[in-house]
């Protein structure tokens, strides 16, 4: 055996970041940027799986869009707002620019105002659908994981949110003409790749998930506090990490970026809404993903038009139903030979079908009708 083959194969010492080229394309006057391309196809795959866990609540899948073309609109502009008011000096300080701010695809979505707003939209699109906002939250909570893994892989192409330098073999490359690269930093300086680190937080977070609510079925809200319990139990030592300008905060002598402090506080505040909630709901039912009253007809899971149709035929047969029982009284009313409990004992056994007038002797039939002729002019023949 050749003794330059047993060598083993170099491993990479860094991890190069593509070319500021890669960052976008253009398709004719169009410049579709990486950044929104990863974002739009984690949303893509989170409503995906979203949509399959609703279905397996036992709602309709079509109605997770429903409730996406308020929550998602909303999730995008909360995001953006909180970054802008999180990281003001780009836009507010004495070389801000104002026109950045609806320049999203040059990055910059908070993830806090982006679940506070969406969970305003979403709210409006569960009224609206007829869900539970919970049971929404609840078949979401996973897919909003999914969707921040593969987003956070738009920051890579925007060689933005690094951390701190680093030895690491995994250290991120940045190019030193790149505006966020540090000043103080010699060129050929690693960085700690927050982006990945995230990224795989979020893909373990997902599998913890889906595990946790194979085992336990976690309802009533608790998957979606549970996602924002470990999602922020991460973010903490990921956002230390970071080296990109932000509001710093000092609290009790410390001072540490604004998304570490909002990280902690969603933390605790999660995980004594999910005690809360596990103590609150130990023992009881699972509950439904519809509103008291909005639940649809049984058909309607599969096919919204069967179910509407279902439903207009229950109604018709419950008319015809009522119709033909008050004729019944009205014949079996004016018989003064037939107890009630004789009457109750025919319609049960027959359940309202026409084997009772087959079954009926005729003789006994007959002086029967004549009666109701009688004595009820108003009955119909």
């Amino acid at each position: 055996m050749n003794a330059a083959s047993a060598l083993p194969l170099p491993v990479p010492a860094s991890i190069p970041s593509p070319p500021a080229e890669w960052a976008s394309f253009s398709l004719g006057p169009l410049t579709i940027h990486l950044y929104a391309l990863c974002i739009l196809l984690g949303i893509i795959l989170a409503l995906w799986l979203t949509q399959k866990r609703f279905a397996r609540y036992g709602g309709r899948p079509e109605a997770v869009w429903d409730v996406a073309v308020w929550a998602v609109p909303f999730g995008i502009i909360g995001g953006r707002l909180y970054h802008v008011f999180s990281s003001p000096d780009a836009y507010f300080g004495p070389d801000g620019d104002l026109s950045l701010i609806p320049q999203i695809w040059l990055g910059g979505l908070g993830i806090w105002g982006a679940v506070a707003l969406g969970a305003v939209g979403a709210w409006i699109g569960c009224r609206r659908a007829g869900i539970r906002l919970s049971a929404f939250a609840d078949a979401a909570a996973p897919g909003v994981l999914l969707a921040q893994a593969i987003g956070r892989w738009g920051n890579w192409f925007n060689q933005e949110l690094y951390g701190a330098p680093t030895d690491l073999p995994w250290g991120l490359e940045i190019d030193a003409d790149n505006a966020s690269f540090p000043a103080s930093a010699e060129p050929g300086t690693l960085f700690h790749p927050t982006f990945l680190y995230e990224s795989l937080w979020n893909l373990a977070g997902l599998a913890l998930l889906l595990l946790a609510d194979r085992r336990f079925g976690l309802r009533g809200g608790r998957m979606f506090w549970l996602y924002a319990a470990y999602y922020t139990l991460g973010r903490v030592w990921i956002e230390a990490l970071r080296i990109d300008d932000a509001e710093m905060i000092s609290l009790f002598g410390i001072t540490a970026r604004l998304n570490v402090w909002v990280s902690i506080v969603v933390f605790l505040v999660s995980v004594a809404i999910l005690v809360y909630l596990s103590r609150r709901l130990r023992g009881a039912g699972t509950p439904s993903v519809y509103l008291p009253g909005r639940e649809p007809a049984a058909d309607a899971v599969g096919d919204g038009t069967a179910g509407a149709n279902a439903a207009t035929d229950a109604k018709a047969t419950d008319a015809e139903g009522t119709s033909g029982a008050a004729d019944d009284a009205d014949v079996h009313g004016a018989d003064g030979s037939a107890t009630p409990e004789n009457d109750r004992g025919n319609l049960s056994e027959t359940h309202g079908s026409s084997v009772t007038l087959e079954s009926q002797d005729p003789a006994k039939a007959e002086p029967r009708d004549s009666a109701s002729r009688i004595q009820s002019p108003g009955h119909r023949p």
